[in-house]
């Protein structure tokens, strides 16, 4: 079924709250899309904050000033994550006529009929004929981008000892409990024994406390670790290129997905709690053989890499009836 649009702009929005982990998501789908690209971070005033995903009247007048301001010409794609996009994009989708397409990323916790599509994870568990499930998340993962960050960042990681292992740590969410001090120790002690014989590259999050950095660090302190302090370009990407394997903590279904991207082994590190959505994911990369608990030591192992994002862009190209992506866009 084709439901393609015309009178908008040929402009890909994309619209968030400003988390990156939300704004990559988008930008993942958006980026192979044929239209420009504009990002816009949105914020409301309470207590429409609080309401969102719903709302009452149009929420244009309840925008924060230190939030990026959304006017017509609506564009023709619009693609939202977070629950304070919600009200904008469904009031861009009225504004324009239902000329703009919108699209949400993961579930918007509500009808998904507010939306022309919504992408949620496959552990979310919804449905509708409307609705066009992941595994996981979108990303920005693809081998081009892999490619240019090997060469970027090669000055920080080629001196490391092979095989190098990219360590992706998270902290406190919904799914898990935090990255304690016993579960920051443990971590901590499981990756100095691998250092001996690996090199490694260690990124943190916003949601990893001081405490759990610091303990990591410490543990660490010595061996052949390169660890991102935040105070020069994110080398992200970099550590993921240069990666012959990954260690990731349990919480984090984002950089999981974008591991997974490379076709590499990644070890997941368990955390405190884990709820069942947590665990459905879990379930179904492990019968993709994809990952494997880590128990102390670097395996080996290979799998197809993990492109839901590639798919859910061909189901969107197929909506908007526009020609199909050439055969390597994943190169």
């Amino acid at each position: 079924m084709s439901l393609a649009r015309s009178g908008s702009r040929d402009e890909t929005w994309v619209v968030t709250e400003g988390a990156a982990g939300m704004e990559n998501q988008c930008l993942g789908l958006a980026e192979r899309l044929p239209f420009a690209v504009r990002v816009f971070r949105v914020r409301l005033t309470p207590p429409w904050r609080w309401l969102a995903p719903r709302s009452l009247g149009s929420p244009f007048a309840h925008m924060t000033h230190d939030g990026d301001v959304l006017a017509e010409p609506w564009p023709r794609l619009l693609i939202a994550c977070g629950r304070q996009s919600i009200p904008f994009s469904r009031a861009i989708r009225k504004a324009s006529g239902e000329r703009t397409f919108t699209v949400q990323c993961q579930s918007p916790r509500l009808s998904s009929r507010h939306f022309d599509l919504v992408i949620p994870a496959q552990h979310d568990e919804i449905s509708g004929p409307n609705v066009f499930p992941i595994i996981g998340s979108p990303n920005q993962v693809t081998p081009a981008r892999l490619a240019e960050a090997r060469a970027q960042f090669a000055s920080l990681f080629e001196h490391l000892r092979a095989p190098r292992v990219a360590v992706l740590i998270g902290g406190a969410s919904r799914t898990h409990g935090s990255l304690n001090a016993a579960a920051a120790h443990r971590l901590g002690a499981m990756l100095a024994g691998i250092a001996r014989d690996h090199g490694l590259m260690i990124s943190t999050s916003r949601r990893t406390s001081a405490e759990a950095s610091a303990v990591v660090r410490q543990a660490l302190a010595g061996t052949d670790t390169f660890i991102w302090d935040g105070g020069r370009d994110n080398p992200y990407l970099g550590m993921m290129a240069w990666a012959d394997a990954f260690v990731v903590t349990a919480d984090s279904v984002n950089m999981i997905c974008e591991a997974a991207g490379t076709g590499k082994p990644v070890h997941v590190f368990s955390l405190p709690g884990g709820r069942r959505k947590a665990r459905l994911f879990h379930q179904s990369l492990a019968r993709r053989g994809i990952i494997r608990p880590f128990e102390g030591r670097i395996a080996q192992w290979t799998y197809p890499p993990l492109d839901e994002t590639g798919r859910a862009v061909e189901h969107i190209r197929t909506l908007l009836d526009l020609v199909p992506s050439p055969p390597d866009i994943r190169n």
